[in-house]
């Protein structure tokens, strides 16, 4: 990892500073980096399906043998550079959304655009960009659209709001300059085909061959992460029939509180692996 990125991103993720790893440009990174630590305790063979997350997708097919990990991270830094860049272009972020069954998020986001509009802002940018479980979503755009939608909270049935700690607004039209530098970093990579089913964040479906990943990767910057739908496409099956054993690897466990949102039988076998952990407590002893 040091190699393909030009610095020492164990020590950051290890030490920090916060800030520093809070960036965009070094965050994806970490994740990347994180995720891919711990698939020497994988076992493809036996395994069913594989998702990521966002820029967790990359870490997915590099599991499944659809890229190798040194040409995966690389795309990863380019990805995430060029969204920093995008980001710091307009002032925007996320907003984090539960909200009552009668909340009409899309209704809301028009609402929110129409208010910039009034305030002078051309071509105003609100919109979902991540579908996380039932009456939950992230909507991203312009700072002034989320303002808007956090002092009218009570009037769109949302029950709580929560601006994210990210630089921008992912997965929405704002992260277009983004779309070429990865697309022409892609277009070097030779995709193999997948040992496993792979699912993507832009349909929530299975990848078919290898430019149908080449061309989703591109497009899943611009594009809302379907995690809900990919939730109930992994796991559906006829009744009676057990559920697969679920692993989340990487720092965090917000992915298995979604799971228990979305489908609490198979949350019952899910369970947890952070490499990150035991090096820092290997570090420490």
């Amino acid at each position: 990892a040091q190699k393909v990125l030009g610095y020492d991103l164990l020590d950051l993720c290890l030490r920090g500073p916060r800030e520093e790893l809070d960036r965009t440009q070094h965050c994806q990174p970490a994740l990347m980096f994180g995720s891919g630590s711990v698939f020497s305790m994988q076992v493809v063979e036996s395994c069913v399906a594989a998702a990521g997350y966002s820029v967790g997708e990359f870490a997915a097919l590099v599991f499944a043998g659809a890229l190798e990990f040194p040409e995966a991270l690389y795309a990863v830094k380019v990805r995430a550079e060029a969204m920093q860049k995008a980001s710091e272009a307009v002032p925007s972020g996320m907003l984090s959304v539960i909200g009552r069954r009668e909340a009409n998020y899309k209704f809301a986001c028009l609402e929110a655009r129409k208010h910039c509009e009034s305030l002078g802002i051309e071509n105003p940018v609100c919109e979902i960009s991540n579908y996380l479980f039932p009456d939950s979503r992230v909507i991203a755009g312009h700072l002034q659209a989320l303002e808007f939608l956090q002092e009218n909270a009570r009037k769109f049935y949302f029950t709580r709001t929560k601006m994210l700690p990210v630089s921008g607004a992912f997965h929405t039209k704002l992260m277009e300059p983004a779309v070429e530098p990865l697309a022409e970093v892609l277009k070097s990579i030779e995709f193999q085909k997948p040992l496993l089913c792979v699912y993507s964040n832009v349909n929530g479906k299975k990848y078919m061959h290898s430019k149908h990943i080449e061309k989703l990767l591109v497009k899943q910057v611009v594009s809302p992460v379907m995690w809900e739908q990919t939730m109930h496409s992994v796991y559906e099956r006829k009744q009676g029939t057990e559920f697969p054993y679920t692993y989340e690897v990487g720092p965090g466990n917000q992915l298995g509180a979604i799971l228990k949102k979305c489908n609490l039988k198979a949350w019952k076998q899910y369970t947890h692996i952070d490499a990150l952990e035991d090096d820092e407590e290997e570090a420490e002893s």
